[in-house]
This record gives C-alpha cells, structure tokens and sequence, in this order.
C-alpha cells in the first residue's frame, strides 16, 4: 500500500530583528530547517545588523543552504521609540495607539487616516527594502491589526505604491482562519472577529493567503507549547500557516536589551523547535514543512491597477 503524501505546513517565527536573542534563535532554526519563514520588524534598532546576518545565511551558496519566505512584521503597536535617522516614529510605551484595542475600536469608528496609515506601511517596506535589499515575500502584522477594517485598506494601498508589474506580489497572513483556539478561546474569537473577512478582502487584490492559521495561545510560561503544537499539527489543513516566537535562550540570559515580557515563553518555544522531539511530532502526523510560496500553484492575478503597480 502506498503511505499518504505528507501534508504541507508553513511554520514561521515572528519578530525577527526585535533583539539579538530572538533575532539569533531564528537564524539557527532556519539554519536547522525548522522554519520555512520569517517575518520582520524593520523598524527594530537591532534590523540592520539582523538583516546581514539573515543574508549571510540565506545568500550562502551551496546545496545546503536553507530557504525560507521572509516578510515584513507591520508594527503599530510596539514601542520602539524615536529613531529619525531611519526616517519613522513609533509611539511610547504608554501611548493609548499601542493597544490593538485602540486600533479596532478606530477602525471601527472610521476615526484613522487611511493615507497616513499607508504612508506608514510604505515607510517600514521601506526599511525592509534599505537593509534587505529586495520586497518582502509576504506581509503579516504585530497583533494582527494589518487585518482590521480600513487598516487592510491602508496595507493594499501601501503595496500598491510599492510593488511594480514585474514583481510577484506578496502573500498575507489571515489571522480570521484559525484552525485550532488552544488555551485562548477569548483572544482567539476577539482575533476572528477583529480581521473578519480579510481573506476576502486579499483576494478581491489579487494577494493570497494560507488555508489555515495556528500558533495563538496564552504563551504564559506555563503552558504547554508543545502540546499545542501537536494539536496544531494534527488539526491544521494543508497550507496552513502556523506561526512560533522562539529566541535563542542563552543569548536571552546574556542580553543586555530592554527586557522581553515574553522571554521565558519565547525560550521555550526555541528549546522544542530545536529538539527531536519536534522532529518527531511532524513525521507522528504526517506534516512536512514548506515555504508558502513554493505551495502557490499559479500565480495571483493581481486587480491592482497596472498604473498604480508602475509607481
């Protein structure tokens, strides 16, 4: 009898660039084949030292140089501070536009400005592209607010501006098709609610997204990471997109950054990746990680203006 083809699953780490510990422990999960993609904050202080170390590995020429989508982490709600010499500012910690909260209860209320948002955007594909030196792959968000109404109107808009005719245009992260609610059913219904009918929305701009979307739990220390997993593992159709926060933990001891809420979590998390225990996991249920854009069959018909793309 011929045993069942694997099914494919996209695994991405979020927050690339925010430290060098969490920044490291995706080079060596990428570097281990544990990750088929990565996204990017670009308006990070550490994402121009970050951006070289991801070249230097995924630039590396030989049969074993690993591959992985890598996109861009839309931020509006983390506080990075004011930076003018990268051209943007962010927010202090204590300013109420930090908060998704803030965010969907505006683009409710139709009280933001969809052209200052999208000058926003542009500004941080920007940034990708200064320290990178090409577009992002794909194009997913800080507590998915890319997804909420009006702001998903900015982001189209931002990759109208940015993309010309000749580039594939980028895939985007639908938080609304979660697969499995783990130990969060509240965040999980607020997070389906808030980014309701994005995937409509992206296909209407010719832009895809995954089947599924997993990998939202409480991340308190004391959870269960890998039990999730397999859960996700187990439940998650074919082109699902799971996503992880992992950071190297010994660099995480060593850092003399400001200190990560999330760093006993995001350790842990880097500890199971890198294990054989994983490994193991994915063969118990069939799932074979690949990159999401290699799961694109044909390419998007994009119903963005040619005009608009040339820009």
């Amino acid at each position: 009898m011929r045993a069942d083809p694997p099914r494919k699953l996209v695994l991405c780490a979020d927050d690339f660039g925010l430290t060098e510990a969490v920044s490291e422990g995706i080079l060596d999960l990428i570097v281990e084949r544990r990750l088929t993609a990565t996204s990017v904050f670009s308006q990070a202080p550490c994402w121009p030292r970050a951006a070289r170390r991801l070249a230097q590995v995924l630039l590396a020429k030989g049969p074993g140089t690993p591959s992985v989508d890598v996109g861009l982490h839309l931020n509006l709600t983390h506080a990075f501070g004011i930076q003018p010499q990268h051209g943007w500012y962010s927010p202090p910690k204590d300013d109420p536009g930090n908060s998704p909260v803030y965010w969907w209860l505006a683009s409710q209320s139709r009280l933001i400005s969809r052209s200052r948002l999208t000058m926003r955007f542009r500004a941080q594909i920007d940034a990708f592209v200064r320290h990178f030196e090409r577009l992002p792959d794909f194009i997913d968000s800080h507590q998915h607010v890319h997804a909420f109404p009006r702001i998903r109107q900015a982001l189209t808009d931002a990759i109208t501006a940015r993309w010309p005719a000749t580039r594939p245009l980028p895939w985007l992260r639908a938080p609304e098709r979660l697969v499995d609610v783990a130990d969060s059913p509240v965040k999980a219904r607020l997070i389906q609610l808030a980014s309701c009918r994005f995937s409509q929305h992206a296909a209407r701009n010719g832009l895809r997204t995954p089947a599924g979307f997993a990998g939202v739990y409480s991340m308190r220390a004391e959870a269960d990471f890998r039990h999730h997993m397999q859960r996700w593992l187990q439940a998650a159709p074919e082109g699902t997109l799971l996503v992880c926060h992992p950071a190297r933990r010994g660099a995480l001891a060593a850092s003399t950054e400001v200190p990560d809420e999330l760093a006993t979590t995001r350790g842990l998390e880097y500890e199971y990746l890198s294990s054989s225990a994983f490994s193991r996991d994915c063969r118990a249920t069939g799932v074979q990680l690949a990159r999401f854009s290699e799961l694109i069959a044909t390419p998007a018909t994009p119903v963005i203006a040619k005009a608009a793309l040339s820009k």
